[in-house]
């Protein structure tokens, strides 16, 4: 039922976090399964028959994008529309602007479905998609912003809580990154080429890649984890001087880290070390908001026994954690020489996208539904522990077969003998390498069947879920007092 203002009464607008939390699942399903072909198609090169927009360099970014703005960036919709009324104690500004961030943001996923595996590509990193769809992403994100801000803007409560400082960091900061790297020249409705040219392009490329990981992926999913970790802990946030200290450190921080993905390339040396150091500076605001964030069950840690939403939060900033150490330890240019260009880097990402980012917007959902079709909870706990158990042995799987892998490509990479010749041939690293290969694929499909299990459980959930009428807005209490809602 659509949330509206009826006898006088304000009510949230909960019909659109519904539409963004639901696509979040389809999503999730469809670019996992467009990872495991890709996962299967390194083991079996002619798995698609050689069909052009089936092939490995079409579906790459296909999956990249799915993963990341459709189902990813569905769940930072639907958390921070929720987040937000609730923390401001008001209705979203502009309810039917918000409907329409959720139609155009579903159209450009479909566009990007449609484009990519025809080959319509910039080739640029997360950045893959040509003129006409960059600009309806800029046309939905600035109506993203205003109906944020709109929101914050006529709150009811003085204090603007700490979740909606990294809602609104990455909002604002999402947009600069995308309008400066995607500035191209068009050449026909289907190409582009980029202002930019040489070094000065790869800077401004991984400038916005890395950024990307650091506030869409990043700082975006740290305010939807102080909202829904306090919320399904029933606890105050452990510090909440520690979260505003994260925050600033975080934002100034991240912006200076991406040139570690051009070391020993043409980009300046100075330029190369000054990633490298602000990398390894963000271990510290990093790890800061993952202390928090656990300590947050400071006193109730009881309730991880019996509260498996919990345990996806929780494991979910414990990969956050692993995967903010690695990082800044990758970009240290001497075991970057080691880790460049090796599986040891797919490790990595995708310990941070499906331990962290996942796993915590897993986590947010299964909080969600529940609240938005009126239940007390989801349909079956014991199939919320049975996804939880999946996903976790699935990333853990995936990544200890990637790590091993890497670091035995980097060994036998630079391995020489005594008259300076390589001992071993590319094509013989390529086969040592299969068998992870094979339990990357393994991990993979473990991962998927998770994200199965919890689509059942969402549905029946639906199914069961009793006629409701919008919710009244109540006058929030401030935050930082009771917990990271506004109300209960």
């Amino acid at each position: 039922m659509a949330n509206k203002t009826a006898g006088g009464v304000e009510t949230y607008e909960y019909g659109v976090v519904r539409a963004f939390a639901l696509m979040t699942l389809v999503w999730g399903i469809v670019g996992m399964l467009v990872g495991v072909i890709l996962a299967a198609q390194l083991i079996w090169p002619d798995l698609t028959y050689g069909v052009p927009w089936l092939s490995y360099g079409r579906l790459r970014p296909l999956h990249t994008n799915a993963v990341i703005f459709a189902f990813g960036g569905s769940a930072l919709f639907a958390a921070s529309y929720y987040a937000v009324q609730r923390t401001c104690g008001t209705r979203l500004f502009l309810p039917g602007l918000a409907r329409f961030t959720f139609w155009g943001w579903q159209l450009i996923i479909v566009l990007a479905a449609i484009t990519l595996p025809l080959g319509y590509t910039t080739a640029k990193e997360y950045a893959e998609l040509e003129w006409p769809i960059d600009i309806l992403i800029t046309v939905v994100w600035v109506a993203y912003a205003v109906v944020f801000f709109g929101t914050v803007a006529k709150r009811r409560v003085q204090h603007i809580y700490v979740a909606n400082w990294f809602f609104g960091a990455y909002i604002l900061t999402i947009a600069v990154l995308h309008v400066v790297n995607s500035l191209e020249v068009p050449v026909s409705w289907f190409k582009s080429y980029s202002i930019y040219a040489g070094t000065v392009d790869a800077m401004v490329e991984w400038w916005y890649a890395h950024n990307a990981v650091g506030f869409f992926l990043t700082a975006g999913f740290l305010g939807m984890m102080y909202y829904f970790v306090p919320k399904q802990a029933g606890r105050p946030v452990y510090s909440y001087r520690l979260s505003v200290v994260h925050f600033w450190a975080l934002i100034g921080i991240y912006m200076w880290a991406g040139p570690h993905h051009l070391h020993y390339s043409a980009l300046p040396d100075w330029a190369q070390t000054l990633g490298m150091v602000f990398s390894v500076m963000l271990w510290a605001p990093s790890w800061g908001g993952m202390i928090n964030g656990i300590m947050t069950l400071s006193g109730a840690w009881e309730k991880l026994r019996t509260d498996p939403i919990l345990r996806f939060m929780i494991v979910a900033l414990s990969f956050y954690g692993m995967s903010t150490f690695e990082g800044p330890m990758m970009s240290v240019k001497s075991v970057n020489a080691l880790s460049h260009n090796t599986d040891w880097t797919i490790g990595h990402v995708h310990s941070g996208a499906l331990g962290w980012v996942a796993m915590i917007s897993i986590g947010s959902i299964y909080a969600l539904i529940p609240r938005l079709y009126g239940r007390e909870r989801m349909h079956s706990t014991s199939l919320i522990n049975v996804h939880f158990w999946l996903s976790t042995i699935g990333v853990v799987f995936y990544i200890a077969s990637m790590w091993i892998a890497g670091l035995m490509q980097g060994l036998m990479w630079r391995a020489a003998g005594d008259d300076g010749m390589l001992t071993y041939s590319f094509v013989e690293a390529l086969a040592a390498t299969h068998p992870y290969y094979i339990g990357r694929l393994i991990g993979g499909v473990i991962y998927l069947s998770g994200m199965l299990v919890m689509a059942y459980n969402v549905i029946k959930t639906i199914q069961l879920a009793p006629a409701t009428e919008p919710e009244p807005v109540a006058l929030a209490m401030p935050v930082r007092a009771v917990s990271a809602a506004a109300a209960s």
